[in-house]
């Protein structure tokens, strides 16, 4: 498969926002090399599907993405992202469009997920991804109201 820039991205570096972009792809193809490229090559990494266990290290995280890739490709996207960045660090929540064929048809959510990133010797790479067992039935509604500190 020729490699977009978002894969590139994965591969040598790139920004949080082109880290993530390549993750989303790697799930939208089923690429399951692609998607461990943007992992942290670490132990202590972790990630929470929906509903799911906490996954600990790399063994258990590409096991889990493996094991939904054998039933098809998972149509999920970032629609909305609010970022929060520090030098070596940066934290992503976004809002998940993600669709699923279901023996009734096809079947729409938004699942809120945070997505935590390390600048590693490698390039920014995920450390954490935590998805929500809940889901929000309009992306419009995801955030609620900040209050006024004064």
């Amino acid at each position: 498969m020729p490699r977009t820039r978002s894969t590139r991205a994965a591969a040598l570096g790139g920004s949080p926002d082109e880290t993530e972009a390549a993750f989303y792809e790697a799930l939208q193809r089923g690429d399951i090399d692609l998607l461990m490229s943007c992992w942290a090559e670490d132990d202590e990494i972790v990630c929470i599907h929906p509903g799911g266990p906490r996954l600990l290290g790399p063994g258990a995280i590409r096991a889990a993405f493996e094991a939904m890739f054998a039933h098809g490709t998972v149509r999920a996207r970032p629609v909305q992202v609010h970022r929060v960045q520090a030098l070596a660090s940066a934290v992503h929540s976004v809002a998940e469009q993600v669709e699923v064929m279901l023996p009734d048809g096809l079947h729409q959510a938004v699942v809120l997920a945070t997505n935590v990133y390390h600048k590693t010797p490698e390039g920014w790479r995920m450390v954490a991804h935590h998805a929500s067992a809940g889901t929000v039935p309009d992306p419009q509604v995801v955030d609620a109201q900040r209050p006024v500190l004064h």
